[in-house]
């Protein structure tokens, strides 16, 4: 797996939007109760039931969304006492909550900072170009849509799951997939981890093209234990469905500028050949 650091394609306006939902994230993720007990592995059971009651409240729950029933006893985020020891209090919710709304909430819900620190550096280094290209409002209506698309995509091939669906992931996977359309040819830095962290400028169809087939891979269940805990279809959904919103953009897109050859970190010096 690759990590990106940087891409060689600026911008002509401030992306204000992208700022903007980066920032939204980490609000709601240094505000999210128990969230605190949660990233330093040493949360009390009190920050632990307060975190699955916000979680199970505004997370996105495929049964919840594809059936339309909320579940009949959920964790209130109280700590009790029964037969097996402490445990999170279950009681019916207390709240009448939106499963559709629920899609959107979702998407700024993390569970650990590695979630969201990963999901933010790929928003951060492919979002400026995709807003730049479509224009503020027109990126922030593209980012939600993805996201919807996303949610709804893993609800519908995962009916019958009740575990709660986070993070911005889905609508990420939609900038990405927009910006392997429209700059294809762009150069982006890379660490490999081969015995060390390799810096490599690769073009941005191979690193992209590369993640949405790993994505792929393992959404089938390939490659690691019941496709594991990340929703891997969901990125999946939100990669082809950021392509194929971002397709009618490509004509007048302007292309990336052209790399310079790069000599041990230096410009080189253009040769004369024969």
């Amino acid at each position: 797996m690759v990590i990106p650091v940087h891409d060689v394609n600026p911008v002509r306006r401030t992306p204000w939007v992208t700022y903007a939902l980066i920032a939204a994230n980490f609000v709601v993720f240094l505000s999210t109760p128990g969230v605190a007990g949660s990233v330093t592995g040493g949360g009390t059971l009190a920050q632990l039931c307060h975190l699955q009651a916000f979680t199970e409240h505004y997370a996105l729950v495929p049964r919840e969304l594809v059936h339309h029933q909320l579940p009949r006893l959920v964790p209130t985020g109280e700590v009790g006492f029964g037969t097996h020891g402490p445990g999170c209090v279950l009681a019916p919710p207390p709240y009448g909550k939106s499963p559709a709304l629920s899609v959107f909430t979702a998407m700024f819900l993390h569970g650990s900072w590695l979630h969201l620190l990963g999901n933010m550096l790929f928003l951060w280094i492919f979002g400026n170009n995709i807003e730049d290209r479509m224009g503020h409002v027109r990126f922030l209506l593209f980012y939600v849509v993805c996201g919807y698309a996303a949610g709804y995509g893993f609800a519908l091939l995962n009916p019958g799951s009740g575990q709660p669906l986070i993070g911005a992931s889905g609508a990420i996977a939609g900038v990405l997939g927009a910006y392997l359309v429209l700059y294809p040819r762009a150069r982006v830095w890379v660490l490999v981890p081969f015995l060390i962290f390799l810096p490599l400028r690769l073009p941005a169809w191979l690193v992209l093209g590369f993640w949405f087939v790993l994505q792929a891979f393992y959404s089938a269940g390939e490659g690691v234990s019941s496709a594991g805990t990340v929703a891997y279809a969901a990125h999946v959904v939100g990669f082809v469905v950021g392509m194929l919103l971002a397709w009618p953009l490509k004509p007048g897109t302007p292309p990336p500028p052209e790399p310079r050859r790069l000599l041990f970190g230096r410009q080189a010096r253009p040769r004369h050949t024969w």
